[in-house]
């Protein structure tokens, strides 16, 4: 088969720093359709950090066009939040867009952009104006790093991806307690979507404190064919796959099936799926995007030219024809076609 990733360029669609200062973008997640502040076509991204640098402490999420035109979606003050979200706002790349709107973004909160202050947090819903109407906190969500969503009638499930089970007491030496938790969510034209149910459905992801990158552990998460969800094991350098997992009653535990491990991937951290069903991750450390088959044939990887560091979440673009990225390194978004 031809791979996806047969690009040739890579276009910088414009800046994610809103007027605050945020920087570290990193959920990214197109807008399909439009609602309240939402236009179709525009894609939301998630800052981490705020204008000082400060893991942790970002608290926007832009809104950019196709043609680059950035507005502010929400900036989210911890002060104001209707629920709980232990330690505050630090957005992560769990990042969502529901029916009827509705976002729902994680937060994995510092005090000081430091891991030994980091802090449970909690997924935050807002409605389509960027208010924020809800959070969703307490135990299994433990560092919500990333999420991927999929919607059927009424209810919507969101597969969400946490580092913090154990890892602030464990600090750099890795610990196997990363987890993917499944979020139920009824949805309906009348109130914010609410949990009906939840479910830890694979364990013991390797995740660790790290100086520079403040936490590394299981990251991007997509629901691939037949009802596989796909994970990034940034620590363990692979691509794991947790089957059935819509369905799945118990938790699939060594960090699920090994997909693929190494070769091209270097801190396989955002992950999306290819309009062919193949998976695409973005390399922490080489700034390289990576496309790997179902089956764990890894295709010639693509250079973005964002360079270690630099990547994060990717989404495919909405005409299929190419992947959106956040550039950490720059503070923006990029487009490889």
């Amino acid at each position: 088969e031809q791979p996806f990733l047969n690009f040739k360029s890579v276009t910088t669609i414009g800046s994610t720093v809103p007027a605050n200062g945020d920087v570290n973008p990193y959920g990214i997640v197109n807008v399909q359709t439009s609602a309240g502040s939402l236009e179709a076509g525009n894609v939301l991204v998630s800052n981490f950090n705020d204008a000082a640098n400060l893991q942790g402490t970002g608290t926007t999420i832009v809104q950019v066009s196709p043609s680059g035109h950035q507005s502010l979606f929400a900036r989210i003050d911890r002060g104001s939040l209707p629920g709980a979200c232990p330690g505050g706002v630090g957005l992560t790349t769990a990042l969502a867009i529901l029916p009827r709107g509705y976002v729902v973004v994680g937060s994995l909160p510092t005090s000081d952009g430091s891991a030994s202050t980091a802090k449970a947090g909690c997924l935050i819903v807002l409605d389509s104006t960027g208010k924020v109407v809800e959070t969703i906190s307490g135990p299994p969500i433990d560092g919500p790093w990333d999420m991927t969503s999929v919607t059927e009638g009424s209810t919507s499930t969101l597969f969400v991806t946490n580092v913090l089970n154990g890892t602030v007491a464990s600090g750099e030496t890795p610990i196997d307690e990363g987890t993917v938790v499944r979020i139920r969510l009824h949805t309906s034209d009348h109130q914010p979507p609410h949990v009906t149910n939840t479910n830890v459905i694979a364990n013991g992801f390797p995740e660790r404190t790290d100086p520079a990158a403040l936490v590394v552990g299981p990251t991007g998460v997509a629901l691939g064919r037949e009802g596989t969800l796909y994970v990034a094991d940034t620590q363990g350098n692979r691509i794991a796959a947790v089957p059935q997992a819509l369905t799945r009653p118990t938790p699939l535990g060594g960090g699920g099936n090994t997909v693929a491990v190494g070769g091209y991937l270097v801190g396989p951290l955002g992950l999306t799926i290819a309009p062919n069903g193949d998976i695409l991750t973005a390399n922490a450390n080489d700034g390289n995007m990576v496309e790997t088959t179902p089956a764990g044939a890894e295709f010639q990887p693509f250079d973005t030219g964002a360079g270690g560091g630099g990547l994060f979440g990717l989404t495919v673009a909405p005409n299929l024809k190419g992947v959106l990225f956040v550039n950490d390194a720059t503070n923006t978004l990029g487009l490889a076609h």
